[in-house]
C-alpha cells in the first residue's frame, strides 16, 4: 500500500468482486468494499454490522430503493445507504463511510 496525501492505494480492482462485497483492512479497521462496475464505482462502509454486533457487511446483499443504493444486512436486514452509510429502519444508526476513487486499476481510498 502506497499513500499520496490522504489517499491510500488501497488494493487492485481484481482484488474485488463485482457487484458484490469484500472486506479490506484500513489500517486497524474493517472496511466493507462494494465494486459496481457498471458505474466504475467503488463504495467503501464499516464492516462492522451496528445490530448484528458482528464484522459481516461484506456478506450483505446490494439493492436500491427510490435511486439510492444500500446493502441490506446479511444478519437483521436493515438497509445501509452505500453513499453516506444511513440506516433506512433507523435514522439514529449509520455506518462510517470513506470516499473512493478508481485511478489505473487500483481502488484508492481517502483517509482524512
Amino acid at each position: 500500500m502506497t499513500t499520496t496525501n490522504e489517499w491510500l492505494d488501497l488494493c487492485s480492482i481484481n482484488d474485488l468482486v463485482a457487484n458484490s462485497g469484500v472486506c479490506a483492512l484500513l489500517k486497524e479497521e474493517q472496511v466493507a468494499l462494494f465494486y459496481l462496475p457498471n458505474e466504475q464505482k467503488v463504495f467503501a462502509v464499516g464492516q462492522y454490522d451496528p445490530f448484528g454486533n458482528a464484522n459481516v457487511m461484506s456478506r450483505g446483499i446490494i439493492g436500491s430503493k427510490q435511486g439510492q443504493l444500500f446493502v441490506a444486512s446479511p444478519l437483521y436486514k436493515q438497509h445501509f445507504l452505500l453513499e453516506d452509510g444511513s440506516c433506512l429502519e433507523d435514522a439514529a444508526i449509520s455506518l462510517p463511510v470513506w470516499k473512493t476513487q478508481i485511478i489505473n486499476e487500483r481502488v484508492m481510498i481517502n483517509t482524512a
